[in-house]
């Protein structure tokens, strides 16, 4: 599943989208996680692209009036391209600009596009949800105020949208081991230092994931069509049974709230 750095890289792909005007949507299969509804069309033609943003793990295309979100579920890529581009298995939608298509392609059908016309940060997607881990509202005195009087692991914790967005597997993963934090440590157990060195590597993680254009693992791909490089800093994700680079131990993995955790159980503590 894309995770923060990977729809960020997206976003920053389809920057040269911005200013242009709508001229046509084709829709392919309108049963995504949520259906496309079925007047998309007649509300987006002629509209004008203000601005592209992210938000947690969602995309927002800012218009002259209203805003189109899309979410790439599990599954789910943008590709842009021009309309020589023939379109393929599970290419379910096209937004067209002049001779641009942002094209979605969602295999597991997870994902989603929606229209607002009401303010973003009222939206049922958005109302609910924590503080972006790059802004300076996530810090060590937030996260042990939200932590402090839970018995859930740091990871189940850090990979709550309630609580911080866009924190995903991989990137929990790291942030816990390079903090020498095990996964599995209740959030009740995590004292001042810990939650400020944690905060610390959650940020320097995801910048660096960004600067590398994310984890290329099974379908990821960047806008361009390009892999991105993170996989290869990896130092935990995906390793079991390889030696930590830093004791020459194992990792091990274990299943945590549903999820693969990678950890090294001398490292961390």
């Amino acid at each position: 599943m894309p995770e923060l750095p990977e729809i960020e890289t997206i976003t920053q792909g389809i920057q040269n989208l911005v200013g242009q005007k709508i001229s046509d949507i084709i829709v392919r299969n309108e049963s995504l996680r949520y259906p496309i509804e079925s007047n998309l069309k007649y509300k987006l033609i002629d509209k004008k692209i203000i601005a592209i943003t992210r938000r947690a793990k969602y995309i927002i295309i800012k218009l002259n009036y209203g805003f189109l979100i899309i979410h790439l579920g599990m599954s789910g890529s943008i590709s842009l391209s021009d309309l020589s581009n023939v379109d393929k298995k599970h290419d379910h939608f096209d937004l067209i600009c002049g001779n641009i298509i942002l094209r979605y392609n969602d295999p597991r059908r997870f994902g989603c596009i929606i229209y607002t016309d009401n303010a973003i940060e009222k939206h049922k997607l958005f109302s609910s949800l924590g503080p972006e881990p790059l802004s300076n509202n996530f810090n060590a005195n937030y996260l042990i105020s939200k932590i402090n009087n839970r018995n859930s692991s740091i990871k189940q914790l850090i990979m709550d949208n309630h609580i911080v967005v866009g924190i995903g597997n991989i990137y929990a993963c790291e942030a816990l081991y390079k903090s020498n934090i095990l996964p599995t440590r209740a959030g009740n157990t995590i004292n001042e230092t810990e939650a400020e060195r944690l905060v610390q590597n959650i940020q320097v993680v995801l910048k660096s994931a960004i600067e590398l254009g994310g984890s290329s693992l099974r379908d990821y791909k960047k806008t361009d069509g390009t892999i991105g490089y993170f996989q290869n800093e990896h130092f935990v994700y995906g390793k079991t049974n390889e030696q930590c680079k830093s004791c020459n131990n194992l990792i091990i993995a274990k299943r945590i709230a549903g999820r693969n955790s990678f950890y090294c159980p001398y490292c961390q503590v």
